[in-house]
């Protein structure tokens, strides 16, 4: 089997209640192929982060099955689950303790008993795959909002996952900081092979750094499949109270509006260009 044909992450009618009756999700169904970068989408409450916290271990499904490598992940020790599926929280002071960068990345190698030298390698080598090599000594409370996001980021990265699940990692952010950390986790993705699960709420992000989007509705799957599938659904985009790319959503208008003939909706500046030279061409 090709290796990014292969299931990293599979859930199996999983569902889960919070204690006071709230049911969170139903249903749910998906899996995540090595190499992949899934987007998952839905309004405040449809599930997203509850689902990412089923997947890492964090909470126990009331219902259904998630299996890592085809394994149920009851089966599977903490610490190695821990190690394989790693989160990057919304916010980044509720990941960060310790005095300073280097400490702080270095605690989870360090828990599973590797020696010294190995885990400085590891925290280096973090540090350079986030871009903040110089950062080491710095103390946690210098870094902006962004850095310590970054840091986080390396803070996943040191453990060698299989898997990293961001929930919302571009939550708070200004729009140079928000480019900076998608370019950042789309270059993982790609020269590093780490999958990555995003919950987001950042629409006009999603055709240009997603390959696979899930779409959650009041605990449930809606949609799934490519952001154009996806976004080309327009009632499933209204029952889920999303909207179109901001791209998208002005060649949605010249077509209903002025008549505009198009195969595809164009969702991204790529691909609006395209459009447009197409148009002027004929």
């Amino acid at each position: 089997m090709n290796l990014q044909e292969k299931k990293l992450i599979e859930t199996e009618a999983l569902g889960f209640n919070y204690p006071d009756g709230v049911n969170a999700l139903d249903g749910i169904n998906i899996h995540i192929k090595k190499g992949e970068f899934v987007g998952i989408l839905g309004a405040n409450g449809s599930g997203k982060t509850t689902l990412l916290r089923l997947l890492n271990g964090l909470l126990k499904p009331t219902k259904g099955k998630v299996y890592l490598e085809q394994k149920d992940v009851k089966a599977i020790n903490r610490d190695t689950l821990f190690s394989k599926v790693c989160t990057c929280f919304q916010n980044p002071d509720h990941q960060l303790f310790s005095p300073t960068v280097g400490l702080d990345i270095a605690f989870g190698p360090a828990n599973l008993g590797l020696p010294k030298d190995v885990v400085r390698k590891r925290v280096e080598d973090a540090l350079l795959d986030v871009g903040m090599s110089e950062y080491f000594n710095r103390t946690i409370n210098s870094l902006s909002y962004g850095q310590k996001k970054r840091i986080c980021l390396a803070g996943v990265l040191v453990m060698r996952p299989e898997v990293i699940l961001l929930d919302e990692p571009t939550s708070s952010l200004d729009p140079m900081g928000v480019n900076a950390i998608m370019h950042l986790l789309k270059d993982l993705n790609k020269q590093k092979g780490v999958t990555m699960v995003m919950s987001t709420h950042s629409i006009d992000l999603v055709p240009i750094f997603i390959d696979r989007v899930i779409v959650l509705h009041k605990g449930r799957i809606i949609s799934e499949g490519s952001p154009q599938e996806v976004f080309s659904d327009s009632k499933k985009l209204n029952d889920a109270q999303l909207r179109l790319p901001r791209i998208g959503e002005l060649f949605d208008i010249l077509k209903k509006e002025d008549g505009l003939n198009m195969d595809n909706l164009p969702l991204t500046v790529g691909e609006a260009r395209q459009e447009l030279k197409s148009l002027l061409s004929l």
